[in-house]
């Protein structure tokens, strides 16, 4: 008999009012997800099958993360499964160490699918795969094909040939081999869907529908999510058969390592506050957020005219070029990537310490996958966010939505600046122009070249004295 759904133990996946909690259930109900039924114990590292622990091993972990601990039980036992876990959270690993239990290495032909949004994700799965396979002798033997976009057919179509056991790829790509017969089908197992709400909100849905009417209808089906929203949910309903849904959100979708913060600016003020948030928090590496590719270019300019060691992706950008600027984030030789959204899909730089969002963006989920770039794999990050006037009441209502504790900061006063505006008071206070001053001139260029520490100490006591008179002012008050 089936369960009642009206008390199933729903996992809320965003905390929300009371009114919006009761939608969000009755939404689910009505897309059909549950939680598995029967549900499985978390599988714990001593009970891993030998090759799962190696290759777990191979690829730097200790141990297993949470949605890897609740997820391998049901894949291991062949049931299909929705994971809503936030960035971040191990879900690569999740849907790749039970592969090296379940994929044959004697059979040379394509027994796993795995679909994702973007090449920097797709290759990134790929490096994984190949950094774990190597643990055993029998899972060295697994190959995988590495299949997207903006590259030559050759190597892909002889991957295929050669009968690599697991396809990774974009949807457009994948369904390009499909149809043109590079890619049999038939003998696929097992079809998982990569950061599924962000397919979508690409665009990919026509593709991932033609893709899977290529598969056999007796397969495994696995799909994960940072957010749900109801294209979501539809897909599952569409591409999955009778899913169970683990949520491992904790009741939110925001990371609970990030710190967030925001702070109002005028347009005109933005560039100049990206920088001096940049002095003040020293960055080791940091991505840098903007809407547009206009913007992209533009930050890109002008912090590399700053000093800073800065590249950008943007979708004008070449497949190599994006990929040689993410490597270098990754490997630790850049300091600053300025992005937009799609050129930034899937980017996971484990040891990412910021996110700065120079420009709010214009759809709700991307503060939670923009700012799920750092704070990966345990780690804590922190999010800042540039707010207008004008954006401050739509990020309110975001951090409402996924529950992020985002604080008001002020900046701190800029001494150089207020440096700069005593001494034109001053000046201006002295009756400006003064005539006394051109013969020091020549005496003050030769300072600022030769001995500039003379200068500079002129103007801290300047500072100094100015804010110590402020203070007596204000305690006179």
């Amino acid at each position: 008999m089936a369960p009642d759904i009206s008390e199933s133990p729903y996992t809320n996946v965003i905390d929300l009012t009371s009114k919006a909690q009761e939608k969000e259930r009755r939404e689910k109900m009505d897309s059909g997800l549950r939680e598995p039924d029967p549900p499985l114990d978390e599988i714990t590292v001593d009970q891993l099958p030998e090759e799962i622990d190696q290759a777990m091993r191979a690829a730097g972990w200790d141990d297993l993360m949470e949605v890897q601990r609740k997820a391998l039980p049901y894949i291991l036992e062949g049931r299909d499964l929705i994971v809503q876990s936030h960035t971040g959270s191990g879900k690569t690993g999740a849907f790749l160490l039970p592969l090296f239990q379940l994929l044959n290495p004697d059979k040379k032909e394509q027994q796993v699918l795995i679909l994702t949004p973007t090449r920097e994700l797709a290759r990134q799965i790929h490096e994984e795969f190949e950094r774990m396979k190597i643990a055993t002798p029998q899972t060295n033997r697994l190959e995988a094909a590495l299949i997207y976009g903006g590259v030559g057919y050759g190597p892909q179509i002889e991957a295929l040939e050669k009968g690599a056991q697991a396809v990774i790829g974009t949807p457009g790509r994948v369904l390009d081999h499909l149809k043109k017969n590079n890619f049999d089908a038939s003998t696929i197992r097992m079809l998982v869907l990569d950061e599924a709400d962000e397919m979508l909100s690409m665009g990919f849905y026509p593709d991932m529908k033609d893709i899977v009417d290529y598969l056999p209808q007796n397969r495994e089906s696995h799909m994960y999510s940072a957010t749900m929203p109801p294209k979501v949910r539809s897909v599952a309903r569409e591409f999955l058969d009778d899913p169970g849904f683990l949520s491992l959100s904790s009741d939110k979708v925001s990371v609970d390592e990030i710190k967030y913060r925001y702070y109002l600016v005028t347009p005109m003020e933005k560039d100049r506050t990206l920088e001096r948030l940049l002095e003040m928090e020293e960055p080791e590496s940091a991505l840098i957020f903007a809407n547009t590719k206009r913007e992209v270019r533009y930050l890109d300019r002008f912090l590399s005219n700053k000093g800073y060691d800065v590249d950008q992706m943007s979708g004008d950008l070449s497949q190599r070029d994006r990929e040689k600027a993410l490597d270098r984030l990754r490997e630790g030789e850049l300091r600053l990537l300025v992005a937009t959204d799609v050129a930034a899909r899937g980017i996971d730089v484990s040891d990412l310490s910021h996110v700065f969002i120079y420009d709010v963006p214009q759809d709700h989920e991307y503060i939670i996958h923009r700012s799920g770039r750092t704070a990966r794999a345990g780690k804590t990050g922190t999010t800042i966010v540039l707010a207008t006037h004008e954006d401050e009441f739509e990020l309110k209502r975001m951090a409402n939505t996924y529950d992020i504790d985002i604080e008001k900061a002020e900046l701190p006063e800029d001494p150089h600046r207020t440096a700069t505006e005593l001494l034109e008071e001053r000046y201006e206070e002295d009756g400006y122009p003064r005539d006394d001053v051109e013969e020091f001139v020549p005496l003050v260029q030769e300072l600022s070249e030769e001995r500039p520490e003379l200068l500079a100490s002129l103007v801290t006591d300047l500072y100094v004295q100015s804010k110590e008179e402020d203070s007596e002012a204000e305690g006179e008050e």
